[in-house]
């Protein structure tokens, strides 16, 4: 997700775009979203991990979902519907295999890491469900932080980088892309 935030910026201010216009980017339920992502960060904590127990996978699969709904709800906002369908495959992945994300075998090795002893959300599974869906790729090493990812992260990612490009270009980027701005009074016709 560093990445993809780096390039939306990056690809926002080579094509006009202003920072500032970020702060106007409005989301819906984005306090679902928030609450989602605090759990999944909970569950990384191995005290956390240690409390919750088989209970784990479960909670991480309805954390994921509650983020799933609120990108669902703001799916008008350039980019987001990208990130959509990205959310969708890694949830299929992750549901069809009892709640974690397989990692093909040898992805982590080919970049130096393993799962660790804690809580983790994902399995190295010999023949997972979905299996093109899950996580078959690895970034190449010499990049910082250097991570397997599935086709699904790649189309969160690029959702990602779009709607933060887009953003700073817009003027107001919840609004839809196209047609006359909300509110905006239709145009006056003279009689004929």
């Amino acid at each position: 997700m560093i990445y993809a935030i780096g390039i939306g910026i990056v690809g926002g201010l080579l094509s006009g775009g202003r920072l500032d216009r970020l702060a106007e980017l409005r989301f819906h339920w984005a306090g679902l979203a928030l609450l989602g992502l605090l759990v999944q960060v909970a569950l990384f904590s191995p005290s956390v991990a240690n409390a919750v127990g088989d209970a784990g996978a479960p909670i991480y699969v309805v954390s994921t979902l509650a983020v799933f709904v609120v990108v669902l709800r703001n799916r008008a906002i350039p980019g987001l519907a990208i990130v959509a369908l990205g959310a969708a495959s890694n949830l299929l992945a992750i549901v069809a295999n009892g709640g974690w994300m397989p990692v093909a075998p040898g992805a982590l090795e080919s970049i130096g890491q393993g799962i660790g002893s804690g809580y983790s959300n994902s399995r190295e599974l010999a023949a997972p469900v979905l299996g093109p869906l899950t996580d078959v790729l690895a970034m190449p090493t010499w990049l910082p932080f250097a991570n397997v990812l599935s086709v699904g992260d790649l189309l969160i990612g690029t959702g990602v980088a779009v709607t933060i490009a887009v953003a700073m270009r817009s003027a107001h980027p919840s609004a839809p892309a196209f047609g006359p701005p909300s509110g905006a009074l239709p145009a006056r016709t003279s009689p004929e």
